[in-house]
């Protein structure tokens, strides 16, 4: 999974939400790595992982309501900050979090993360596969799903999902794009 993501992502050069985490420097691939392990880490930790049959296209997806605190997490967290983020980074890779985690629900949502297809793979319908087959599944949920991304491609095919987009974030120099599929429960509808 961590080799889709890495060269799914490690080609892409422009602004985007990856390149705004990994430090950019003769270690980028190495860092690249660090992050998609991290990210990997915490959708086994507190969410699901999915892989396509060709196994060229893969999703990870989070509930944050089960990301609990646990030495693994710290530990993984302080991997991702040292040999990803860079310490002098940190402040400006919290303060993206800030923007985005703004604009998700205070109660549960299910989040995808990340999704990524092999190069040899793109434009084919393996990606839209593995999407349709999850979302799909995710469909009849009563949670949210709420995803962000910096791709205007990926917003085009979440859109084909029933995915819409309820905002769109400018304060980090490029635009994050936040989306949305099902209703937020309203607090007074927990049982």
């Amino acid at each position: 999974m961590v080799d889709i993501l890495v060269e799914a992502f490690g080609p892409l050069e422009d602004e985007n939400s990856i390149n705004f985490v990994v430090k950019q420097d003769v270690r980028r691939t190495e860092r690249m790595q660090v992050l998609m392990g991290y990210l990997f880490d915490k959708a086994m930790r507190s969410g699901e992982v999915f892989l396509s049959d060709n196994r060229a296209s893969c999703l990870l997806i989070t509930y944050p309501h089960k990301d609990k605190f646990s030495i693994p997490k710290l530990f993984s967290t302080l991997k991702l900050a040292f040999q990803c983020i860079g310490i002098e980074r940190i402040g400006k890779v919290l303060e993206r979090q800030k923007i985005i985690q703004r604009n998700y629900p205070k109660g549960e949502y299910i989040r995808p993360m990340i999704f990524a297809v092999k190069n040899e793979y793109r434009g084919t319908v393996t990606a839209a596969k593995l999407i349709m087959q999850v979302f799909k599944d995710f469909k009849k949920n009563e949670l949210p799903i709420i995803v962000d991304t910096a791709s205007e491609e990926h917003v085009r095919l979440y859109q084909k999902f029933g995915l819409k987009v309820f905002k769109k974030e400018e304060g980090l120099g490029f635009p994050i794009y936040l989306l949305r599929m099902n209703q937020v429960r309203s607090p007074l509808a927990t049982n």
